[in-house]
């Protein structure tokens, strides 16, 4: 085995493909393959086919506070990996839910970094137990999603250090195989060309040996992105980097070094992800898992007693996501599910029996874009029976015979060049979807479709509905909106159409067609069959919450308020019956001013394949809903410390509420939350007592004086400079059972950063051990010398 020449260390510089490394078989070099995560292993075709486990997003784990937990997802995740022959896996995703608006919050673990770099640690340390590489995401400030790909985020130093940076140095310690640079831009320079933070602090400061690689199309430059620190361009073929770095070196631009450093990362890290794989659970383990997991994550925000629920009532369940659940955002990590998955409302008639369940939706379940449910317009032999036929044509206007033809049961499609084949995407051409659909009632029905070039959609050869063409620097942004145009046509209960939509394409990397048809059913007509239905039960069970492309890439949400008709369901079917719980399918903080009148409120999130199963069994109290807030919930959206995430002048977004965001900010400014960080409860009741400072760190003895087995958080904060979390732990307790908790307190916790280097607070440390952020629970006072001398 030899050493690689430079041209091969410059090759080495940019993927080969959209998901794959370059190998240099002679050096022993290998390649790797990567997928998008971290709800789980994402479909680098973005094709509904490729069906893989669905954990519960970050924010739902979390809210359980659990490392053990959240290691074992991590494994799970792996073990998907390893299932699929994915090497690496773009994930988790560390940065913090600064404001709760924030397109990709789910996929936060919370707005503290103390919590995040933690749990992400913990999820890493899963993940790579079973020899998948994580690339933790994205190196940094990558909170929003709001013109992210030119976003100037202006941050100072000590917030930079100790806030944002801090997640992504547990990923580090963890021993993360790389780690993914973001697209924005931090005091002026693009993430991929920050030198100051992938080279002076992560591979500097902090010894990291691992690689560090654009995110997809992040790149802008050859020679400053490669001083600045940056191993890898993605996706292949190479833009800025691989041939071009080696144009570079020869000019005189890039130092050999550099390119050697650079290639000597990746080699490392594609011979440690290559290797011997491993398979954690067995799939009875995983489903096991992933309800577990679920149930770990709801946090119970009100409870008058109404809950746990047993059997053996009439039951209402009500609301759009009890039919239709959202169990995870629509961004391009987007996992493909089981179609069969069932929904809470099945779940909770087979728990409670179906005689004793009624069911209204209440609400359209998919406002946005609604599902095409057709057959197939012709038989490819494929077994098919529901979806669109899809034809693929050179020419551009689906003239001659298609190159390809297939059957798809989405009514969503995504192609990337290199990716996808069965038509030439980048050369431009056509695609025709084609199906046959049955309406259930007669009366006019509304036909949506978009598409990122000129589109057009028929009804029994009518037109009903058409886009124009898109600018190939706009396809991406056209793609990520999911904006539809809309047309109708009156049709009859019974009486089979054809619907057909002809897409024509210019050449661009990536292209899609999407659409859907709604049916007549009124608005008031719904809202009062499910007013009538709880107001017959002797309790309701209300899912409301967010479709999947609430949550997307790209775009931010204007608000944290429930949708105006979700809303008006709420109102009225408290009317009706104030005997309701409500389960809030929502990813991120929200307004929960809705929910001040019913009898229970669950914060579910997107809890992932396990949703069902889980809120089934804790509505019925046969679990524990696990979890506590990883964020806060402000009584008003004026009171969010962060908030509004549109830049300003120059493209540049100040963070000018420094370290206090969150429930650090609330509280410094003297204004409680609605919900505090922290906060939640479950179904048993817990005394706290002899509280001191031990072992460097602190302790606490716990005893369950319920009657029922349940799960408790300790959390330590200090509240100097401003209130800040600095340790928890989670126990579990039978009833009656009694332990004694400790959480140590790295000294490193209790130091800011000030004059270029980590400086102590005090000599002597307030403390507070407290069940929330708010709680001034029990104080205690340690000598910063006493505490743990570990890193962090």
């Amino acid at each position: 085995m030899r050493d690689p020449t430079i041209e091969e260390m410059t090759r080495l510089t940019a993927g080969a493909a959209m998901w794959a490394s370059h190998a240099v078989a002679e050096a022993g070099i290998p390649a790797f393959t990567m997928s998008d995560g971290p709800m789980g292993i994402a479909s680098g075709r973005v094709d509904e086919r490729d069906i893989a486990r669905l954990s519960p997003c970050a924010t739902a784990l979390g809210a359980s506070f659990d490392t053990d937990l959240v290691q074992r997802i991590g494994a799970l995740v792996g073990s998907e990996a390893a299932a699929r022959g994915v090497d690496a896996v773009l994930a988790p995703n560390l940065n913090l839910a600064r404001s709760p608006l924030a397109g990709r919050a789910f996929e936060y673990f919370g707005e503290d970094p103390l919590h995040a770099g933690i749990l992400g640690a913990a999820w890493i340390a899963g993940l790579q137990s079973t020899g998948t590489g994580s690339v933790a995401k994205h190196l940094v400030c990558n909170d929003s999603e709001t013109e992210r790909d030119t976003l100037d985020v202006r941050v100072d130093e000590r917030t930079l250090r100790e806030v944002y940076l801090l997640p992504f140095e547990f990923a580090a310690r963890a021993g993360c195989v790389g780690m993914l640079a973001a697209y924005n831009k931090v005091n002026g320079d693009w993430c991929a060309e920050q030198a100051h933070i992938i080279t002076e602090v992560v591979k500097g400061e902090w010894g990291y040996d691992g690689l560090v690689m654009s995110d997809w199309f992040g790149t802008h430059s050859t020679a400053p992105t490669l001083n600045a620190g940056l191993d890898l361009e993605m996706p292949g073929p190479a833009r800025f980097l691989g041939f071009k770095a080696d144009e570079a070196v020869a000019a005189g631009d890039v130092p050999a070094a550099r390119v050697a450093d650079a290639a000597e990362r990746i080699a490392r890290g594609a011979r440690r992800v290559t290797g011997e794989k491993r398979q954690a659970y067995s799939d009875g383990e995983a489903r096991d898992l992933l309800v577990e997991a679920a149930a770990a994550g709801f946090v119970l925000l009100k409870n008058d007693g109404f809950l746990p629920l047993a059997p053996g009532r009439k039951i209402a369940v009500i609301g759009p996501n009890a039919a239709a659940p959202c169990f995870q955002g629509g961004t391009f990590a987007k996992i493909s599910v089981s179609p069969d998955l069932p929904s809470p409302a099945q779940a909770i008639a087979a728990r409670y029996g179906a005689e004793n369940v009624t069911f209204e939706a209440g609400v359209d379940p998919a406002p946005r874009l609604p599902a095409m449910p057709v057959a197939p317009a012709r038989d490819i032999g494929d077994g098919c029976t529901r979806g669109m036929t899809i034809d693929y044509f050179a020419s551009d206007d689906g003239s001659g015979e298609p190159l390809n033809s297939e059957t798809r049961a989405t009514n969503s499609l995504v192609w990337f060049v290199g990716v996808h084949e069965q038509g030439p995407f980048d050369k431009g051409g056509s695609v025709r979807a084609s199906g046959i659909f049955t309406p259930e009632q007669s009366g006019p029905h509304r036909f949506y479709l978009g598409a990122t070039g000129e589109a057009r959609l028929r009804v029994d050869g009518e037109t009903v509905v058409s886009t124009g063409a898109t600018l190939a620097k706009d396809v991406m942004g056209k793609l990520k909106s999911g904006d539809a145009e809309t047309g109708e046509v009156v049709l009859e209960a019974g009486v089979p159409v054809r619907i057909v939509a002809d897409f024509t394409y210019a050449p661009a990397r990536v292209h899609g067609l999407w659409y859907g048809v709604r049916g007549p059913d009124s608005r008031e007509a719904m809202l009062a069959r499910a007013e009538a239905a709880a107001r017959e039960a002797e309790a309701v069970l209300l899912f409301v919450g967010e479709t999947s492309d609430s949550s997307v890439e790209s775009k931010d949400r204007p608000d944290t308020r429930l949708a105006p008709e979700q809303a008006e369901l709420v109102a009225r079917v408290l009317a009706a019956n104030p005997r309701t719980a409500i389960v809030a399918n929502i990813g991120h903080a929200f307004d929960a001013s809705w929910a001040e009148d019913a009898a229970a409120l669950i914060a579910a999130w997107y809890p992932g394949e396990g949703f069902a199963e889980a809120i089934a069994a804790v509505l019925a109290g046969d679990r524990e809903p696990g979890g506590r807030l990883p964020v806060s919930i402000a009584r008003d959206e004026a009171d969010y410390p962060a908030f509004d995430l549109k830049p300003g002048e120059g493209g540049r977004l100040p963070y000018k509420e420094g370290t206090r965001l969150g429930y650090r900010g609330l509280i410094a400014s003297g204004t409680p939350a609605r919900h505090p960080f922290g906060s939640g409860e479950g179904y048993t009741r817990f005394n706290w007592s002899d509280a001191a400072v031990e072992g460097g760190g602190v302790a606490v003895t716990v005893r369950n004086t319920g009657d029922r087995a349940g799960s408790e958080i300790v959390q330590v904060y200090r509240d100097t400079p401003e209130p800040t979390l600095v340790g928890f732990a989670k126990v579990r307790l039978q009833p009656g059972e009694e332990r004694r908790v400790s959480i140590a307190l790295p000294a490193r916790r209790f130091m800011i950063w000030g004059q270029g280097g980590w400086t102590p607070i005090g000599r002597t440390l307030n403390l507070r051990i407290a069940r929330h952020a708010e709680d001034h629970g029990m104080p205690l006072t340690a000598a910063f010398d006493d505490l743990d001398d570990a890193a962090l």
